[in-house]
């Protein structure tokens, strides 16, 4: 028997239940051996449910009890659960989560316990949800150098772009649209500020790159300037806007990036639509692939985390290796970080913005007659904000390209 302790009861932890009773067979035979759900942590009681009496408030009963083999950290928020999945690792119990803040903060940390203890700390649902990303990036993408990443990579954001693109709707009107629906937390600001996906990218970056990337040093910027009137833009220029985590293998070091980029329709993230998400990861001999999915919901999420069960119980004893040393990457300085930028500027002030930085191509549109947007050449960061800075009054908005 493998006795499995869930560490939170909510949304995700009473998925992770459903899935191991509902699936009991197919898990049995994968794992050759029975799955069951021993113990769950939580504050609260749940009367009528069927695993009420599992239920218990201390965790010490857990750290205890020698028959846990693994334990699934869905608490959320970073304090006790770190706490806790530490504790347990030293234990030598496995732990599987979904956390991503944890994984990002202490995913190094956590790691090179698990493997002085014999056991593992496995984190698949933290990033894609149900996506499968982390086991073959490490995995079936074992041969590759990673030269980048590139990910749509939190359902919030791209409905609400969605709605903005198809619907034109104004950002506040799509807000609150997505918090009545479920999609959007009422203090939206992890996702609509990029931080969920910045958490995400430097996962999957630190994986890809083999050192830490530590999400505190990549440039982070959200979707709450982006209005009906960007997309108009877009369209004329056959793009469409998409909040993007975007990594790069340049030389060694690593370029990162959370931001609003136009996007081809000649790229396949273009067709990924509302609450879902895709990740592009190029390898230097397969070229591009694609992951695409949900990246969130109660059921998407725990199936990931079951997956992790299916893979601590048949290594039990050992370390599930994972390629993240404890060692921190390089950044890329902002003055070698260049792109094109989409920039809506007042047509009065289009000759001094283009002296100062190269102008391609311009687009219109008939009802911003007091305005004009132009297409950038590539340009550093670095010149790019110097400009921006200088001429602050001048720039309504800007976007990068993809």
């Amino acid at each position: 028997m493998i006795h499995v302790a869930l560490l939170g009861y909510g949304t995700v932890g009473s998925g992770v239940a459903e899935i191991i009773e509902k699936n009991c067979k197919e898990l049995s035979e994968r794992c050759s051996d029975e799955v069951e759900v021993k113990y769950i942590l939580d504050l609260r009681d749940f009367p009528g449910d069927p695993n009420e009496n599992k239920v218990v408030h201390d965790i010490s009963i857990i750290e205890n009890d020698p028959e846990i083999d693994i334990a699934v950290e869905a608490m959320g928020g970073i304090g006790k659960a770190y706490e806790f999945t530490k504790a347990l690792l030293s234990r030598s119990v496995s732990v599987c989560t979904s956390n991503k803040a944890v994984v990002a903060e202490y995913g190094v940390e956590l790691l090179k316990i698990a493997k002085e203890n014999h056991c593992s700390y496995l984190f698949e649902a933290s990033v894609g949800g149900g996506i499968p990303i982390l086991r073959p990036l490490k995995d079936c993408l074992g041969a590759e150098r990673i030269e980048g990443i590139t990910g749509i990579l939190n359902g919030t954001t791209n409905y609400m772009l969605t709605k903005m693109d198809e619907e034109g709707c104004e950002y506040d009107a799509v807000l609150k649209e997505a918090q009545a629906k479920g999609y959007a937390e009422q203090n939206p600001e992890a996702d609509v500020c990029g931080h969920d996906a910045c958490r995400k990218i430097a996962i999957l970056s630190s994986l890809a790159m083999g050192k830490t990337v530590n999400y505190k040093n990549v440039h982070t910027e959200g979707i709450t300037n982006i209005g009906k009137n960007d997309f108009e833009y877009a369209k004329k220029l056959n793009c469409s806007i998409k909040l993007l985590g975007l990594s790069r293998d340049i030389d060694g070091k690593c370029l990162a990036i959370v931001a609003p980029f136009m996007v081809s329709k000649d790229s396949p993230l273009y067709g990924v639509r509302g609450v879902f998400n895709g990740i592009m990861v190029k390898g230097n001999m397969v070229g591009d692939t694609l992951f695409y999915g949900q990246g969130a919901g109660k059921l998407a999420t725990a199936s990931a985390i079951v997956s992790d069960i299916v893979e601590c119980a048949n290594n039990k004893g050992k370390t599930i290796e994972c390629p993240w040393k404890d060692e921190d990457v390089e950044f890329v300085p902002d003055e070698k970080k260049k792109f094109e930028y989409f920039i809506r500027v007042k047509r009065e002030d289009l000759n001094k913005i283009s002296e100062c930085i190269g102008v391609k191509d311009t687009v219109s549109i008939d009802s911003l007659n007091d305005e004009i947007g132009v297409v950038s050449e590539k340009v550093s960061e670095v010149k790019f904000y110097e400009m921006k800075n200088r001429f602050e009054g001048s720039i309504v908005n800007f976007v990068r390209f993809l």
